[in-house]
């Protein structure tokens, strides 16, 4: 799979995400357990279990139109596919960790979120570094021959 239909397929995954946050039959409302969030304009929980707010649903919206327009060419499709990637392994790690597990009070990042957004991270990865070094065949592949050596 190339780059521009990782970047396509991340960005129709980012819009769905970011609109389904804004519906509020499919998220449930953050209760008085759940992490203390300053911006909690929508805080709830997409499908039961993925933390999100106004911020994050307008943040997928953001990547997901980033990701279309960017599958668009290869080169730009390498590029978004390496920045999600630096950006969610950072979430990760932001997430993962007790005091920043809301950025601050920002954008929940924490409990399901973190291993969505190493899913996310991976796939990135592999569109940005993987499926992102050649935008054709190589040429080394292109010139080689099936025929044993000596035949």
């Amino acid at each position: 799979m190339k780059a521009p239909a990782i970047a396509r397929i991340l960005g129709i995954a980012f819009l769905a995400a970011g609109i389904a946050g804004f519906i509020p039959q499919l998220t449930v409302a953050a209760g008085l357990t759940s992490e203390w969030v300053t911006l909690g304009a929508e805080y709830g929980f997409l499908a039961g279990l993925f933390p999100v707010n106004v911020v994050h649903d307008a943040l997928h919206l953001l990547f997901g139109i980033w990701g279309l327009v960017a599958s668009g060419s290869f080169p730009a499709a390498v590029r978004y596919c390496k920045t999600i990637a630096c950006v969610y392994i950072v979430l990760v790690i932001v997430g993962a960790i007790p005091l920043t597990g809301t950025l601050f009070g920002v954008m929940p990042v924490y409990g399901w979120d973190i291993a969505l957004h190493a899913v996310i991270a991976f796939v990135a990865l592999y569109g940005g570094y993987g499926a992102g070094r050649f935008e054709t065949t190589p040429p080394a592949v292109l010139g080689a021959s099936t025929r044993p050596p000596g035949a």
